[in-house]
């Protein structure tokens, strides 16, 4: 293995200790909905929902930043994806 080689394994390793510590942090400051939460968001990161096999309510996650760029995770519930012309 060349240098340029080890020097861009290590980048890249350290990269994903940043992350995994943002990650955790972000995971640390999960708030729940209730009706009439006062939402701040600037911009979604990315949402997600647990895996239903059946139509019905699902626990969801909102990952946004706030209007100071801080990196906030919301907590609330939904219908699954897969209820599609299901009432």
């Amino acid at each position: 293995m060349n240098r340029k080689a080890v020097y861009a394994a290590c980048l890249f390793a350290a990269l994903n200790v940043c992350t995994l510590a943002a990650r955790a942090e972000a995971a640390d400051k999960v708030r729940d909905y209730t009706y009439g939460t006062q939402l701040d968001i600037k911009k979604v990161l990315s949402t997600s929902q647990d895996a239903a096999p059946t139509c019905g309510v699902v626990n969801a996650r909102l990952t946004y930043l706030d209007s100071h760029d801080q990196t906030q995770v919301l907590s609330y519930r939904t219908t699954a994806s897969n209820c599609i012309g299901e009432n």
